[in-house]
């Protein structure tokens, strides 16, 4: 962590004085720390405490400094907001987008990962409220440290008590480590589906709505990489620091992928391409009749198989949407589209697609294989890229 910037958001819950021991770690660690406390905070811990320890001023109000904006300066600043620890108020107030004070702000201006260690009662924790508060962040992409099990304040023993020091230096230094990983690296997206017109309101598609290309595409960005994005036809908004191509047939992205491809060094391909697009193209709609018609096919372009022939270094990474023997489907697709690794999805029923939850496994070379589990696509896609990672640097 030596100079590495963390800021420590700490709330008014009893186990505020196990952030003060938090903090003198991550500083012996080498971080250069800056300490936000909530009023009810003080309540327990003063902020000379933190200050001491971080031998930095510690900031408890908006309206602290009348030169600049404290909340955008500290956000802008940090690299990891880490809440130690979160009460369910806190946690409900960051699910909702409320910022009513420093720290609230802080949070929602800031770009950096999120770490947050929930500590309360049992009961508490186990609201309906609250699990659904700690699950919309966990969606968002902000990594829980889940609480231990132990001696409450209340005289009572159940869940809710703080997690231990060294899973929340764990958690922190994990999440540094993964806004440099893909520093340098030039990543190339395609995601999102293509449509393959029949005549000017007709077309041949598929249920993919690029979510998961999205996910990815953002998690890079927020690991230092730099982004280029081939989106097929959603109505989904892809993350503002990518470079985004905009396409609708499977020939389109053919050729934006051509042209976006040179100085690329890890591709994913999670797009749901058309493999065929009808013969002819109807310049006006086709009236319907009594009679049924055919519909005669052509070969698209296959996109992913196009790069895998022409790599050189590239690291590429498919994506197979399966419905039966799901890995050995992904592995003939592995070695024949002369890919590094394959993420395999079970796509029937009401998986996959969208934005409900998924479920991933990753194949590589003869027998490698790693299962991502389940979860949103945005924990999936910040797992994915710690697997692809770890593979590209052990190539």
């Amino acid at each position: 962590m030596n100079g590495r910037r963390v800021l420590l958001g700490v709330t008014g819950g009893i186990a505020a004085y196990k952030a003060a021991a938090l903090a003198s770690r991550l500083v012996q660690a080498g971080a250069v720390l800056d300490v936000v406390m909530t009023a009810d905070a003080e309540r327990f811990v003063g902020a000379a405490t933190f200050a001491a320890l971080a031998r930095r001023p510690v900031h408890t109000s908006a309206w602290e400094r009348v030169h600049e904006i404290p909340h955008i300066a500290l956000a802008r600043e940090c690299e990891v907001v880490a809440i130690v620890p979160a009460t369910a108020n806190t946690i409900a107030k960051l699910a909702l987008g409320i910022a009513d004070d420093l720290l609230t702000n802080v949070v929602l201006a800031s770009r950096a990962p999120l770490v947050i260690a929930p500590a309360m009662n049992t009961a508490m924790l186990e609201h309906e409220a609250t699990r659904t508060n700690l699950a919309v962040l966990r969606a968002r992409g902000a990594i829980i440290v889940d609480p231990e099990v132990g001696f409450l304040a209340e005289r009572e023993h159940g869940a809710g008590r703080l997690a231990g020091e060294d899973a929340l230096v764990a958690a922190i230094g994990g999440a540094l480590r993964r806004t440099r990983d893909l520093a340098g690296e030039r990543v190339l997206i395609t995601a999102g589906p293509t449509r393959e017109p029949i005549d000017p309101v007709r077309f041949l598609s598929n249920a993919a709505s690029g979510t998961q290309g999205i996910e990815l595409a953002r998690e890079a960005l927020a690991r230092g990489a730099e982004v280029e994005l081939v989106l097929g036809p959603t109505p989904l908004e892809p993350p503002a620091g990518a470079r985004t191509t905009r396409v609708v047939t499977a020939r389109d992205m053919d050729a934006a992928v051509r042209e976006r491809a040179r100085g690329v060094t890890i591709a994913i391909a999670t797009a749901a391409v058309a493999d065929w697009r009808p013969a002819t193209t109807h310049e006006h709609k086709v009236k319907k009749t009594d009679d049924p018609q055919a519909l005669a096919l052509e070969r698209n372009p296959d996109v992913l198989a196009n790069l895998g022939a022409s790599k050189d270094g590239l690291f590429l990474v498919g994506f197979a949407a399966e419905t039966q023997a799901l890995e050995a489907n992904a592995r003939e697709k592995l070695e024949r589209k002369h890919l590094d690794a394959i993420a395999v999805n079970d796509v029937t029923g009401e998986r996959g697609f969208g934005g409900v939850p998924n479920a991933l496994v990753l194949l590589w070379g003869s027998d490698g294989r790693k299962d991502l589990g389940s979860g949103s696509k945005r924990e999936l896609a910040a797992r994915l890229w710690d697997a692809i990672v770890e593979l590209k640097s052990a190539r």
